[in-house]
């Protein structure tokens, strides 16, 4: 994806921007052209017209499915556990929206990928899990921090503890 594939505001498309310069910076490091500290500066910020880098949500009363789209969150109760998912597809950054099938999952209409409520990928173009946010319980809330989430095939461990159990 390319910052040519949205119109207006995108910040998906900042975020693979983003993502690119990284690597693109982690590269000219690793070959002595860059210099010290580079990395530093490059690091991804997810989303760059937001206030705040935690959200507050309450935390929801039975198994249902929250869409904050201004941050670009999905909030999930499911099972006995709350998880906080980042609104794009992990493919191609295509909005998610609830599966048509009446799954309770999550389906991405660019592509046809399927997940269950917990994130895990069923099917389609997709190779991998949702990402999930890191999350935290406050008492009767949940603290969502939208700047640090999860990729389920390079941080296992992390993606998998990324839930609140009730």
């Amino acid at each position: 994806m390319s910052a040519n594939d949205c119109s207006g505001d995108c910040p998906i498309a900042r975020r693979v921007f983003l993502k690119d310069v990284s690597v693109f910076t982690a590269a000219l490091v690793a070959a002595g052209l860059a210099p010290r500290g580079a990395m530093a500066a490059a690091e991804p910020v997810r989303a760059l017209s937001r206030e705040r880098t935690e959200v507050r949500y309450p935390i929801p009363a039975k198994d249902g499915v929250q869409f904050d789209d201004k941050n670009e969150v999905i909030l999930v109760r499911y099972a006995g556990k709350v998880y906080a998912f980042a609104l794009s597809c992990p493919h191609q950054s295509t909005a998610l929206k609830l599966d048509p099938a009446g799954s309770g999952g999550f389906y991405c209409t660019k592509h046809e990928s399927r997940y269950r409520p917990t994130g895990e990928f069923i099917s389609g173009r997709a190779t991998r899990n949702m990402d999930r946010l890191a999350i935290r319980r406050d008492g009767n809330a949940v603290q969502v921090d939208v700047d640090k989430w999860f990729e389920s095939d390079s941080e296992p461990t992390q993606w998998a503890s990324a839930a609140i159990t009730l």
